[in-house]
């Protein structure tokens, strides 16, 4: 496995539970969450997303309350599933983006897009919402008329992939998904709690691609631990807790 499009792949032929969390009625499956990254990746190149072009990624929930960070997982992955659509089209994902957004596309929760300011030319995806901006295109509804196939095109493992402020490949980030799996004996049956804003590739390695391919569970908003969890800090057993700023 060398780039992020063949770790959709694989989870694509997966029937098991990929994201739960209380705040949702029904468990998101591999396939539909990895069908669905194939579709956000044939909605982008009609928004003219690219090889070595940006898109501004903000997770969050679909409504956000007061008071709230991006990168908080609560009651959606739709921020993580709009990260993945634009490496599928071997754009880099930029999952910390400035509030002077300059990128291709803009995907964000649609009650903070006016946090940014988008320069001409970069195309807002929301989700949530709606949004009362025509210019806005609705990221979930646009979503379910795509095509379910992969995006075509050839990417490479050197091709760049996320920026958190540094810019990471999709070779790297699958090294560093790889020595999560084995340092923390990650497996199928277990459940990776986030516990971390997904801001940082390390956050973003850690709680999304590790679990993706060992194929266990992602469990997101609540305060359970799961058997491996994300979090800036410990979280009861010291040793089960992965910090995402000790992933290089």
């Amino acid at each position: 496995m060398q780039t992020l499009v063949e770790l959709v792949a694989a989870g694509r032929e997966r029937e098991s539970v990929l994201f739960t969390s209380p705040e949702r009625a029904a468990p998101y499956s591999y396939r539909d969450f990895c069908t669905n990254i194939w579709k956000g990746g044939n909605l982008m190149r009609h928004y003219g997303v690219r090889t070595g072009m940006d898109v501004a990624v903000v997770v969050g929930p679909k409504n956000p309350e007061a008071g709230a960070e991006p990168g908080v997982l609560r009651d959606c992955p739709d921020g993580l599933l709009g990260a993945l659509a634009a490496t599928m089209n071997g754009a880099v994902a930029q999952l910390n983006p400035p509030d002077e957004v300059d990128a291709t596309a803009l995907v964000a929760p649609a009650n903070w897009l006016d946090r940014y300011e988008l320069a001409p030319g970069t195309k807002a995806l929301a989700y949530g919402g709606p949004s009362d901006d025509p210019t806005v295109a609705g990221f979930e509804r646009e979503l379910w008329s795509e095509n379910p196939l992969q995006p075509p095109g050839e990417i490479a493992p050197d091709d760049p992939a996320v920026d958190d402020g540094e810019s990471y490949t999709h070779g790297e980030l699958l090294d560093a998904s790889e020595r999560v799996v084995s340092e923390y004996g990650v497996g199928a049956e277990m459940t990776v709690a986030v516990r971390a804003p997904v801001t940082t590739a390390g956050a973003f390695v850690a709680g999304v691609l590790a679990p993706m391919r060992a194929g266990a569970t992602v469990t997101f908003g609540g305060d359970e631990p799961g058997d491996i969890t994300v979090a800036p800090e410990a979280v009861g057993d010291e040793n089960r807790v992965v910090r995402p700023s000790d992933i290089d």
